[in-house]
C-alpha cells in the first residue's frame, strides 16, 4: 500500500472528486479526514470508507474554522502527512453579470481556502521536515474560458500558489503540486449543465457529447483519473516532483 500509515486531509471530500480521492487514499492505507462544510454528508462518506476515515466540518474560507479542523484531525488521527485542497465552487456567468458577491465567494473558497489550509499545516510539516500538498487547479487554470472569469482567475492563482510554495519549501522536505483536471461530471458540474447549454445555445443533453468531441482521447476526465493522480503525487513514488501543475485533460491541454 502506497500510503500506509499516512495521515491525510482532503477538503471538500463529502462528494465528487474529493470523495474519490479520500476513498483511494484509504485503499492505499492512509487514515483520511473527510473535511467538508456539509458535516452530514461528510459523516456518510466516512462511514462508507470505514474506520480509517474521520468526518470533520470546515469552512475553508474562514481561517479559524480551518485551524479548528486541523487540530481535531491531529487529535483524532495524528500528525498530518498529506493535504489535498479540493474544496471549490464554480459558476458559469457572463463577466458583465458577475457580481461582487459571486466573485468574492469564488475567490474565498477556491483560493483563500487553499491559502488558509496551507498556512495552517505548513508549520507542522516544517517541524517534521516532511509533507505533501496537492492543490486542485483545473484546465481552466491553464487556459481562460468565456463566462468563467472568477473560476479561471482562482485556478490560475492556485498554480501560482503551488509554484511559489514548492520553491520556498523544497529544501524542507515538503512537496507541493497541483492537478489540473478537465471536465469531470461531478454533482458540481451536473448543476452547471443548464448554464453551459445556455452559453453554447444547445440542449442540456447535447453538452456531454459536445465536450467529449473536443478531447483527443474522446472522453471526459473521471473522478478516478484524478484520484489515481493524487495518490501518485502523495506517495513516495513521486519524491522528485514538486511545483508541477499536471494536466488531466485527455490531450485537450498540453502546456
Amino acid at each position: 500500500m502506497r500510503l500506509k500509515n499516512k495521515i491525510a486531509i482532503v477538503t471538500g471530500s463529502a462528494s465528487g472528486i474529493g470523495k474519490a480521492i479520500a476513498e483511494r487514499f484509504a485503499e492505499e492505507g492512509a487514515r483520511v479526514a473527510i473535511a467538508d462544510l456539509d458535516l452530514s454528508a461528510a459523516t456518510k462518506t466516512a462511514e462508507k470508507i470505514g474506520p480509517s476515515a474521520f468526518a470533520v466540518q470546515v469552512d475553508v474560507g474562514q481561517m479559524a474554522s480551518v485551524q479548528a479542523m486541523v487540530e481535531k484531525v491531529k487529535t483524532s488521527l495524528g500528525s498530518l502527512d498529506i493535504l489535498v485542497n479540493n474544496a471549490g465552487v464554480s459558476y458559469i456567468v457572463p463577466f458583465h453579470e458577475c457580481t461582487e458577491e459571486l466573485w468574492d465567494k469564488t475567490i474565498r473558497v477556491n483560493l483563500r481556502g487553499a491559502f488558509n489550509c496551507c498556512r495552517t499545516v505548513i508549520k507542522d510539516m516544517l517541524e517534521r521536515k516532511n509533507g505533501v500538498i496537492v492543490n486542485m487547479s483545473s484546465q481552466s487554470g491553464k487556459a481562460g474560458n468565456s463566462q468563467y472569469t472568477a473560476y479561471c482567475a482562482s485556478k490560475f492563482a492556485i498554480i501560482g500558489l503551488t509554484q511559489s510554495m514548492a520553491v520556498e519549501y523544497a529544501k524542507s522536505g515538503i512537496r507541493v503540486n497541483a492537478l489540473c483536471p478537465g471536465v469531470v461530471f461531478t454533482p458540481l458540474w451536473n448543476n452547471m449543465i443548464a448554464d453551459y447549454a445556455k452559453k453554447r445555445d444547445m440542449k442540456p443533453e447535447e453538452v456531454r457529447p459536445y465536450l467529449e468531441s473536443k478531447i483527443p482521447m474522446g472522453r471526459l476526465c473521471s473522478e478516478q483519473d484524478v484520484a489515481n493522480a493524487a495518490v501518485f503525487l502523495a506517495s513516495d513514488e513521486a519524491p522528485y516532483i514538486t511545483g508541477q501543475s499536471i494536466n488531466l485533460s485527455g490531450g485537450a491541454i498540453m502546456h
